[in-house]
């Protein structure tokens, strides 16, 4: 039997929403959208505590929510572990009282062994009787991490759990997290607005804005190739620019782009005619410039000569917004330090570049579009 989440809903109250993910057992899949886009709604879908209008919602092969079988399973009916922002524990109890209280469907002489097992699995054995105000922020996350999985879920969902802790602290939690999610061998859904532990735990991304699911697909697909602008500004990329298809090259599996005074070769663009306007975008590693102590020559094709409109250095990073003559916006790139020191990179500086023709990406979805493409 499948292991699996699969999740297909609407609602149109308070505010829309059309989503849809799946999830594989042992994958973790992060949701990730701007504050007001519905996750922790679609969240609460699946564990119960709120109900879609129509859809399906199933796991491990059994039903939790189907509208049109009229099946609507109750939270305490449904095999998940749910960990909030703000944990939920109860004040009044202990560390050991709370992961028991999670733990009704136990005979009660095993509660206490198998709440104190699970305090120790994620390594707070000793603290199992202090009240939660004197634990720290990730001591009391461990204590619902422990509570959630102390069920036997068949599904453990997150909603933004490090959001109230300290860099050091997440960092900690991030290695404990991905040990016990590889163990379990469930589907773990995560809620997040950071990409970077989007980046270090999920196998997967979910974007959703607005309430309707946009792209789902491997972090580094969706940033390479995000599927609309929509999708492009939940990821922070905001390089976006007009162009025109004017040739296509099938042998050579390349299109050419006219972007204002500016031609570039792209990818083959097989579904799009000649004429066609679009919108495209160059992520800051599509840029390339010089090597370091080498006065390398840039060859081949898209090479042109950026203006450095800003420069900040970042610990061993060079970031920099430059602009292109005919070119509305900016462009975003990121270079070592050594490298930007040795260019003399400042505001005025003109920098030779070049885009790789493999990382101009054309968005296949117009503004609006609704449904999701995978990466």
């Amino acid at each position: 039997m499948s292991a699996s989440l699969s999740v297909r809903v609407q609602r149109s109250k308070p505010f829309a929403l059309s989503a849809q993910l799946d999830c594989a057992a042992g994958e973790l899949l992060a949701i990730l959208g701007p504050s007001g886009s519905g996750k922790s709604t679609l969240i609460r879908l699946i564990a119960g505590l709120d109900h879609p209008e129509a859809g399906t919602i199933a796991c491990a092969g059994n039903a939790w929510f189907d509208s049109s079988r009229g099946i609507r399973l109750r939270p305490e009916q449904r095999r998940v572990g749910y960990v909030s922002q703000h944990y939920g524990l109860f004040p009044h109890m202990s560390a050991l009282e709370n992961v028991m209280a999670g733990l009704m469907q136990l005979p009660n002489p095993h509660r206490r062994s198998h709440a104190l097992a699970w305090l120790e699995r994620v390594n707070l054995k000793g603290l199992e009787n202090r009240l939660p105000r004197a634990l720290s922020g990730g001591q009391q996350q461990r204590v619902a991490v422990a509570r959630a999985l102390a069920r036997d879920p068949q599904l453990l969902l997150l909603d933004e759990p490090f959001a109230a802790l300290d860099r050091s602290a997440r960092e900690s939690l991030y290695a404990e997290l991905a040990l016990l999610q590889r163990d379990l061998g469930i589907p773990t859904v995560l809620v997040t607005h950071d990409l970077y532990e989007a980046q270090l735990l999920a196998q997967r991304v979910a974007i959703l804005a607005a309430g309707r699911s946009l792209q789902i697909g491997p972090l580094r697909d969706v940033m390479a190739r995000p599927v609309s602008e929509e999708a492009a500004r939940v990821l922070g990329i905001s390089q976006c620019f007009d162009g025109e298809i004017v040739s296509h090259d099938v042998e050579g599996g390349q299109s050419a782009i006219a972007a204002g005074p500016h031609v570039f070769q792209i990818p083959l663009q097989a579904n799009r005619q000649v004429g066609d306007r679009v919108r495209w975008m160059i992520p800051p590693s599509g840029v390339r410039v010089r090597a370091l102590y080498r006065e390398e020559v840039l060859d081949g094709p898209n090479r042109v000569v950026l203006k450095v409109e800003r420069c900040v250095l970042l610990g061993d990073e060079a970031r920099l917004e430059a602009s292109l003559p005919g070119l509305a916006g900016s462009i975003s790139l990121q270079l070592g330090q050594r490298l930007a020191t040795e260019l003399g990179l400042a505001p005025g500086v003109e920098l030779p570049a070049a885009f790789r023709v493999g990382s101009i990406h054309v968005f296949s979805e117009a503004p609006g579009a609704s449904g999701i493409l995978a990466a």
